[in-house]
């Protein structure tokens, strides 16, 4: 195994593996939006939910998406600025860049457990994305009665511009155009999350790229910063895929969590990195920059 500490480093080894790869999946987790400034505590949370955390006692924005609000209209309050922040307020940021920037010329193919969007904001290929976890951008049935999911954007920014002291307008909530059930978001947490067509086109093109090249190619399976919170959608398929393919390397890039088992440490490289500075990093050499 190749353990690297330093960002240069990690860029060197990453280009050189890019350049050598017949293809590149990669698998993206929440470190990858945190390292593109999209962190949901600290500073960034009080910014936009100083009023939740006093009046309700949460201290992030995920803590806050299972919080039991009183009514839905405080709950869309905080849903709608939740998305808002982390959907539509922001460019993609500059590591969604720079990846789409070193992908360029490659048969890639992206796997995210990620719901805010980043990489079409960037730029990449919807054809390329496979979003598992659903979409921010999504409302769908709570029930749900039928397997269709609905944009929100102009929905949530209504409801953002017209709450006042952390509740919407009753008319606002949003409500199935078919059941008259109330909505959600298109989030996988039960066995209500709605798959719509979309979702299983996305599926089926994934599934046709790892057969093109899961078991043979050389392929590189760059994992940016995936956890242990869902390790079944993408760090484990990865590490099986590198133990199952000869030709294949498992690159992993995660701040204080990169390593691997034993048995893919051959073909292995764990850099324990910023992923934004080794992406940078990376991007800069290849167009030119210098050292």
């Amino acid at each position: 195994m190749t353990y690297i500490r330093n960002f240069s480093l990690a860029a060197d080894e990453l280009a050189e593996h890019i350049a050598s790869a017949d293809a590149v999946l990669v698998g993206a987790g929440a470190g990858m939006s945190a390292s593109a400034g999209f962190s949901y505590s600290g500073k960034r949370f009080r910014e936009h939910f100083a009023d939740f955390e006093r009046k309700f006692g949460f201290h992030d924005m995920y803590s806050g998406g299972f919080y039991p609000f009183p009514d839905e209209e405080t709950a869309w309050a905080y849903w709608s600025r939740m998305i808002f922040v982390n959907r539509y307020d922001l460019p993609a940021g500059k590591p969604y860049e720079d990846l789409l920037a070193l992908l360029s010329g490659s048969d890639y193919f992206v796997l995210t457990t990620n719901v805010d969007h980043r990489f079409q904001t960037a730029g990449f290929d919807k054809d390329r994305l496979f979003y598992t976890q659903g979409d921010y951008g999504l409302f769908q049935c709570s029930v749900p009665c039928h397997n269709k999911t609905y944009d929100n954007e102009s929905a949530v920014r209504e409801m953002v511009a017209k709450q006042h002291d952390m509740r919407i307008p009753e008319e606002l909530a949003p409500r199935c155009p078919v059941c008259g059930a109330p909505m959600t978001v298109n989030l996988r947490s039960d066995d209500t999350f709605v798959e719509d067509d979309g979702w299983h086109a996305a599926c089926g093109r994934y599934e046709e790229f790892l057969r093109r090249h899961a078991k043979k190619s050389r392929l590189l399976l760059l994992e940016l910063g995936v956890g242990y919170n869902t390790p079944g959608i993408i760090k484990y398929p990865f590490m099986r895929m590198t133990a199952e393919n000869p030709n294949a390397t498992y690159f992993t890039i995660n701040a204080g969590e990169a390593y691997c088992p034993d048995v893919i440490s051959d073909r292995a490289v764990c850099a324990d990195a910023d992923i934004a500075a080794v992406l940078g990093e990376c991007a800069e050499r290849r167009h030119g920059g210098v050292k």
